[in-house]
């Protein structure tokens, strides 16, 4: 994750048009490395698919892939997924890799040092490794992340202020031993200390899946007391909220992870007056890393000791609508980027 020293270029919103044109009043004229990589081959290691933020991010990993190899800026670049979220899997799964003789690695981590022998390997191979979401911790690869721990921090700071800094807190992890589970929950262990008046009174594991965070939900509220607020992590609030109407508790304040169903759920219910915000790393920031390792690749110098951060996409009720309309059903809101728009947020750190 971004240590304290390093710089960082992130946004904390952006409009319903999801214009990243908006990302940085930097110079149009990013600097592109123009070496040949008409015939490399960069592999996406994936190592869990089970939820829509997942597939959402493998759809947008194949059309910027297929779109660049059909413009001769790379020879191919597939995905792969592990079947089960072990790093013991992935790491073979790297191997095979590096065996078959891919120049580039994008990686999105089972864990984010067991991972980091292979790692090693495969840049003592020559190949070019760029971690992605699920960083490593590996100094020779490349990091693309994203400021989880703010994200959670900024959870706390919302329900702080809804509820007059007092209440009950249910928070709904992601899955074990990925790193960006432990940064959100770092985040709302930051908001806590903040907000003495805010207890986390339970805590579940909802994988960032909507039926296993209902099921894990409605497993835990029986011995629970008033919940005011749910922390998630994405994927989690329509299951969150589908467990307290199940179990006829009062509905808190549950925060949204930017999936079309909680934000179609979202949606029925504003005329109540129900309030609440929706936010989540955009799967589409994968492309950031496709095009890390493209450029690499083709001879740009990117430092290894600054990670390069995508932006949060954050949306109000004001935004919900213009965000259900570009979101595909069972999908994630979304946005990509082209290798200009990587580039600014690559050259925005000199």
């Amino acid at each position: 994750m971004t240590k304290p020293s390093m710089r960082a270029l992130t946004l904390a919103a952006f409009a319903s048009t999801f214009a990243v044109a908006a990302i940085s009043p930097l110079s149009a004229s990013a600097q592109s490395a123009t070496g040949d990589t008409s015939s490399k081959k960069i592999a996406l290691s994936n190592n869990y698919a089970a939820n829509a933020w997942r597939q959402s991010m493998l759809k947008s990993w194949e059309t910027t892939a297929n779109d660049a190899v059909k413009r001769k800026l790379i020879g191919s670049a597939p995905a792969f997924t592990t079947s089960e979220n072990q790093a013991t899997e992935q790491a073979q799964q790297i191997q095979n890799l590096i065996l078959q003789g891919y120049n580039a690695i994008v990686v999105d981590a089972a864990s984010p040092s067991a991972l980091n022998g292979t790692i090693k390997k495969a840049c003592g191979a020559g190949v070019v490794v760029v971690s992605y979401d699920g960083i490593v911790t590996e100094p020779c690869a490349y990091r693309v992340t994203f400021n989880f721990r703010k994200m959670g921090e900024a959870q706390i700071d919302y329900l702080a202020e809804r509820l007059g800094g007092k209440g009950n807190l249910l928070e709904i992890r992601g899955l074990a031993g990925v790193s960006v589970d432990g940064e959100i929950h770092a985040g709302i262990l930051d908001g806590l200390k903040k907000h003495p008046g805010l207890k986390v009174v339970g805590s579940v594991n909802g994988d960032w899946a909507q039926t296993v965070a209902q099921k894990a939900v409605s497993g835990i509220l029986p011995t629970l007391p008033k919940i005011d607020g749910v922390v998630t992590q994405g994927g989690d609030g329509f299951g969150a909220a589908q467990a307290f109407k199940a179990a006829n508790r009062p509905l808190p304040i549950i925060i949204l992870g930017n999936r079309e169903d909680e934000l179609q759920w979202w949606k029925t219910q504003i005329g109540t007056g129900y309030k609440t915000y929706s936010a989540s790393n955009p799967p589409g920031a994968v492309t950031v890393a496709f095009w890390v390792a493209q450029q690499v690749l083709a001879g740009k110098k990117i430092p290894k000791d600054i990670d390069i951060v995508a932006p949060i996409l954050t949306l109000d009720e004001k935004q919900l609508p213009g965000a259900l309309a570009k979101t595909p059903q069972g999908g994630v809101a979304d946005i990509t980027f082209s290798q200009e728009e990587t580039l600014r947020l690559l050259d925005g750190k000199k």
